[in-house]
């Protein structure tokens, strides 16, 4: 069940539109496809010997790396998630031996099904992020991060949920104080914005996102990721979904990846000029390549994509 010390890569194109050192940390390496696995196995190798099972709510990724762990430990796994959740990430899931429920239009109507198998069926349910073993496994990332670069000024992580920007943030303001980390997300439905910007954790309006792993809230009754976020996010920034859609193409044909849209949006601030100019040494976290391929293939074809009920128009990448 081991993680990989994913590597810290230039993007030379990157590099040329911040007039510095523009890095990217390859989570898609991981054997899940996204950085995920490292909370999730930390969690699960923490869970009690007599343990029945484990759940959780996710949004794809993290019920892939839980149902990846449970396997390795034998134990049953049952992902619960809502119906925006792309068909490649449920697919994904079922083929690694987990059961994938679809529960409902948002994450947190999946949030309520985990809890009811917990609170009914005994299993043990682990939180994509707020859980204390899955904020440590994530941490793990910063750790590296300033192993391979100790230079790093800035630090860009994709956000939702927080568990992902409160450990890398705690841990390299730890070791780093003065780094600054900068969670992006999307300008639609970003719980963890909202939540900073109104000082306690609300609600938001799920809608369909390329960023879709960044979808979902954060809990009413966040114990975690909300006040690691608060206490460690120098700022916070939104990007548009035509900005993720020129990320992608830019990651595909500068950089020759494939990576979610939740992976660009790093890219995406930068791209649309919503970073400033006195960055430094930049990491962006490339955080999974679970993509539906269909998807993918009409972005970096410049065709028009259709999110819900709204359409992007598709445009040629421009490098």
């Amino acid at each position: 069940m081991a993680t990989l010390d994913t590597p810290l890569v230039p993007s030379p194109y990157l590099s040329r539109l911040c007039g510095g050192d523009f890095l990217l940390k390859l989570e898609i390496g991981q054997a899940t496809g996204a950085f995920k696995l490292r909370g999730a196995a930390n969690a699960v190798l923490n869970l009690p010997a007599d343990a029945p099972g484990v759940t959780c709510c996710s949004t794809g990724n993290h019920g892939r790396a839980i149902a990846f762990a449970a396997r390795a430990r034998g134990l049953k796994a049952v992902v619960c998630m809502s119906k925006l959740v792309p068909q490649a990430k449920v697919d994904g899931i079922r083929a690694l031996g987990a059961e994938a429920r679809i529960i409902g239009e948002s994450q947190d109507d999946a949030q309520f099904e985990s809890r009811r198998l917990a609170d009914q069926d005994g299993f043990c349910e682990v939180s994509p992020f707020d859980d204390p073993h899955v904020i440590a496994g994530q941490g793990t990332i910063g750790l590296e991060l300033l192993q391979q670069r100790p230079d790093l000024e800035t630090v860009l992580i994709p956000l939702s949920g927080g568990g992902l920007a409160g450990g890398i943030a705690a841990t390299v303001k730890q070791i780093k104080p003065s780094i600054r980390v900068i969670g992006i997300t999307m300008d639609r439905g970003a719980a963890m914005h909202e939540s900073v910007k109104a000082g306690h954790p609300v609600p938001v309006t799920e809608v369909a996102s390329l960023a879709d792993s960044l979808g979902g809230g954060i809990g009413a009754e966040n114990r975690h990721s909300f006040a690691l976020c608060q206490k460690y996010l120098d700022d916070i920034v939104l990007v548009t979904e035509d900005e993720i859609y020129c990320a992608m193409q830019a990651h595909y044909f500068e950089d020759r990846l494939v990576c979610e849209g939740a992976s660009a949006v790093g890219a995406a601030a930068l791209i649309a000029g919503k970073l400033g100019k006195t960055l430094g040494p930049t990491a962006s976290i490339i955080t999974g390549r679970n993509v539906d391929m269909t998807v993918f293939t009409d972005i970096v074809s410049g065709r028009d994509v259709r999110l819900g009920a709204m359409m992007l128009k598709g445009k040629p990448h421009a490098a």
